[in-house]
């Protein structure tokens, strides 16, 4: 009887708890808030490796491997400790670029989005085909360079000062077979003579801060998307991550005649421009987005003057242009693009009033046109120079003819080149 009775007492009080917890709000909540939380915590722990591990893969597909296996090192989860072998071995079979002098770089104007309207009328058809390339053309141009293995660098990445404050080059650490390539435009101004013959027509912002093309097709309709050199590679990165070293892009030389990017920024030139201010802040978040996304620009002089035969006052009044209409908007630069290719000395040293002014505002990478060579460079401890390769009609020209054609180590001129020409 004593057993059945603490039984009996026993099923009561477990029966009490039971309906206790049942009837009891509070802790029913905080059950399924503490549920609630620990899920939370294990999507917000599962996001962050998500983030960590596409960091490392972005890095490691840029050849960036000491950062890469930082990052998998440091993972307070210890999850993506175990990338770190596979990484070393990565960086191990990476070697360093045998012929750092030895650089190629090649040069574009903006891209011809409709031919039709470009190469139409004969004021200006004739230069837009000498002069540019089409969208069409870029586009197969960097899949050719892409399968044949080039990478992208840029100028701080294969030359830069040393602990003695002297030029000279650095390692460019890539794997075997792999060819470090520079690519550079001219003029992102979107100039006023080239309004409605089918070029892009400027530079925005989208929502999410990615810098696009702003075009307007023949029938006049707006579009926002990949129309210019520019947004063209900065898909072409996203797409090929290891078409890039270290996340490169390339060199924009700017002028600042017309204003910068499409937008009427000069004081000098539009003083009547209520947008001035406006114009001048958007072209800043521009330039700022780009720099964040690798590009590098270069000054190409305030109003392409033809730098190797000016005259030193000219120069000089240029320069102060330069320094108060552009350098506010990009910031300030070391790299130098010759308009024209006119470059203030022939293949000895710089020296002489110009280098020393140009040395003054602070220019160590200059770059002319020689479109003769696959690669042309010259190291002095003061400063770095290249010489860029014309990629436009002028040079398809001269390849077909073959004429001195150097083109055939990038692309086949013929594969490129687009029908509409």
């Amino acid at each position: 009887m004593k057993l059945i009775k603490i039984a009996m007492v026993a099923a009561v009080i477990l029966a009490l708890a039971g309906c206790s917890d049942q009837s009891d709000p509070e802790v029913s909540m905080n059950s399924a808030s503490q549920e609630a939380e620990a899920s939370q915590k294990a999507e917000a722990e599962a996001k962050r490796e998500q983030s960590i591990l596409a960091q490392i893969n972005k890095l490691a597909d840029g050849y960036d491997y000491a950062k890469a296996i930082k990052l998998a090192k440091d993972d307070p989860s210890k999850k993506l400790n175990e990338l770190v072998r596979g990484l070393e071995t990565e960086k191990k079979d990476a070697h360093a670029w045998e012929h750092p002098d030895q650089i190629p770089h090649l040069f574009f104007h903006s891209l011809v989005v409709d031919p039709k309207r470009a190469f139409d009328d004969e004021s200006t058809a004739q230069g837009y085909e000498d002069y540019m390339v089409t969208q069409r053309e870029f586009e197969a141009i960097l899949d050719e360079l892409y399968s044949r293995d080039f990478v992208l660098v840029n100028p701080a990445d294969f030359a830069g000062l040393d602990k003695k404050k002297n030029m000279s080059y650095r390692k460019i650490m890539i794997p075997a077979g792999k060819k470090p390539i520079v690519l550079s435009l001219d003029d992102l101004s979107y100039y006023e003579y080239m309004q409605g013959d089918g070029f892009a027509d400027r530079l925005v912002l989208d929502k999410k801060g990615k810098v696009r093309n702003e075009y307007v097709d023949a029938s006049g309709k707006k579009h926002v998307g990949a129309y210019d050199m520019t947004t063209i590679l900065d898909d072409f990165v996203t797409e090929h991550p290891d078409f890039s070293y270290r996340d490169a892009r390339g060199i924009i030389a700017m002028t600042g005649y017309n204003g910068v990017f499409g937008y009427r920024t000069s004081p000098s030139q539009y003083p009547d421009n209520k947008n001035l201010k406006k114009d001048r802040e958007t072209a800043i978040k521009i330039a700022d987005a780009m720099k964040e996304e690798g590009w590098v620009f270069a000054s190409h002089s305030w109003g392409h003057i033809a730098t190797g035969t000016v005259d030193l006052g000219r120069f000089k009044r240029d320069m102060k242009l330069w320094k108060d209409e552009v350098e506010p908007i990009i910031g300030k630069t070391d790299q130098f693009i010759y308009p024209f290719g006119s470059d203030i000395a022939r293949t000895g040293s710089y020296s002489g009033a110009k280098y020393e002014l140009l040395k003054e505002e602070g220019f160590k990478y200059f770059y002319g046109v020689d479109g003769t060579v696959t690669a042309w460079m010259q190291q002095r401890d003061d400063y770095q120079r290249q010489m860029r390769i014309n990629i436009d009609g002028l040079q398809f020209a001269k390849e077909q003819r073959g004429d001195r054609p150097v083109l055939d180590s990038f692309f086949d001129v013929e594969k490129v080149i687009d029908p509409a020409r």
